[in-house]
């Protein structure tokens, strides 16, 4: 380029370049706001061209197929030939079995084994006691045993609830060994609730709830219902409890329950409520009503758990005398051999044999009161023992002058007889103390939804968990 004419040129892009620069620093919001909305407008474009791309299913599809040859028959046979395998079969013992018996209705084929069963201390206790316990066997494939595991109560009754027994059999390097352990019971909570047409135990029945947690329902309510005389055509209860498992089997005694958590009865309109809660100190508990009281009295309402009054504290025509005179307790007939019990804590005054009352025992509890218990089959206490409210002192009997077995109840203050059914209603409850009732407000407020799905499925058990 000419020089003549290269420096005008120059002079004018410099200046244009200078003009530009002031522009753009005027202008820069503007600037880049441009830039962003190309920016949009490129992605609605690509939104906009992206669904003209060809539908999948429209696509050609191809089918490959390919034979598959199994092994012959004879390679598998030889397979399974060399395969250990481990059988494993369960039972309940019986009364009359016998080590060899045993295994062979387990299908175990091992003397030694059962050798082993009748000769060592500790095994043969899998035929001691009660029958009922659950066995479990593990066999190779040749029948010999390799392991035997039995599970049954708790030997101790405190634990009965909450514990299980387990006793192993193995044979651990060429030698048997057997060994007795104590393992806790896994709980799962269950809902159930009825409607009562007759009685507590048909309506349980119908809604498929075991015995042992009508009977808690029974005693848990004892001291506001009477299960004998006010129950009603209608009446309804709910209930939360316990149903336990030893090492994931569910368990065969008690009816595999445990203990009621939580339960509802509407009796006559009027509606009964208690929680169990358990007391983190001592590892105990109780019942309470939702406003925290204890469902707990000072008596019990019956020294069993689940009778019929069959004459009341009033005169009467005496069956053997054959003369009116004055019954100074309650009769409660039940079978021979029903369990009694204490219905307040206190020390055994007399257990022996009482003239015309037969097999008795009294038990003073302090503050001029006592309860006197007769014509028992049996006696499990002794003079100056001290029982605790609900303590079994003995068994239902037809001793002294009696024409069948039934227990007869007095209750004496100061020497004089009350009637038994006033005085045992009357006990006062106790309040739970207030730096637990947060605590308690919440577990209660837990159970009260509980309650709320087990009535709603009335007739149906449910698992809660």
């Amino acid at each position: 380029m000419r020089p003549d004419l290269a420096a005008p040129l120059t002079h004018r892009l410099q200046r244009h370049a200078q003009q530009a620069l002031a522009w753009h620093r005027a202008h820069q919001k503007l600037v880049h706001g441009s830039v962003l909305a190309g920016l949009v407008g490129f992605s609605a474009l690509a939104f906009g061209v992206a669904p003209l791309a060809p539908d999948a299913s429209a696509l050609p599809q191809r089918l490959v197929t390919e034979e598959i040859v199994p092994e012959g028959l004879q390679a598998q046979l030889e397979a399974l030939e060399t395969l250990e395998l481990d059988l494993t079969r369960a039972d309940l013992t019986r009364s009359s079995d016998t080590p060899q018996g045993l295994l062979a209705r387990l299908g175990v084929v091992d003397d030694e084994a059962a050798a082993f069963l009748r000769k060592d201390p500790t095994a043969r206790r899998l035929f001691q006691g009660r029958a009922g316990k659950m066995v479990q066997v593990t066999t190779n494939d040749a029948g010999a045993l390799t392991q035997l595991v039995a599970r049954y109560p708790a030997e101790r009754s405190q634990d009965m609830l909450t514990h299980f027994t387990r006793l192993t059999v193995e044979k651990v390097a060429d030698q048997w060994l057997a060994r007795l352990d104590t393992a806790p019971l896994e709980t799962q909570v269950r809902l159930g609730s009825g409607t009562i047409t007759s009685s507590l135990f048909v309506a349980a029945d119908e809604a498929r709830i075991p015995d042992p947690i009508s009977i808690q329902i029974a005693e848990v309510f004892s001291n506001e219902i009477d299960f004998h005389r006010e129950l009603r055509q209608g009446d309804t209860f709910s209930v939360v409890y316990e149903s336990l498992t030893a090492d994931g089997e569910p368990i065969t005694w008690n009816s595999g329950t445990g203990r009621v958590l939580a339960a509802e009865f509407v009796n006559a309109g009027k509606a009964y409520h208690a929680v169990w809660f358990p007391d983190a100190g001592n590892g105990k508990g109780g019942y309470f009503a939702l406003d925290g009281s204890s469902k707990q009295r000072t008596f019990l309402t019956s020294p069993m758990a689940f009778s019929r009054v069959s004459s009341g504290f009033a005169m009467r025509f005496h069956p053997i005398l054959k003369k009116w005179r004055a019954h100074k307790g309650i009769d409660y007939a039940a079978p021979r051999g029903t369990p009694i019990r204490t219905v307040g804590a206190g020390v055994v005054e007399f257990a022996g044999w009482q003239n015309g009352y037969g097999k008795a025992v009294e038990i003073r509890h302090g503050n001029g009161k006592s309860t006197f218990y007769a014509h028992m089959n049996r006696i499990d206490v002794r003079k100056g023992q001290r029982v605790d409210q609900g303590d079994n002192i003995g068994q239902v009997g037809s001793t002294g002058w009696s024409t069948g077995p039934h227990l007869h109840f007095e209750f004496r203050v100061n020497g004089n007889h009350q009637d038994p059914r006033k005085l045992l209603k009357s006990g006062e409850t106790v309040q739970l103390a207030a730096a637990l009732r947060p605590r308690f407000e919440q577990v209660a407020q837990g159970v009260k939804t509980q309650l709320r799905i087990a009535e709603s499925m009335r007739g149906v058990i449910v698992d809660a968990e």
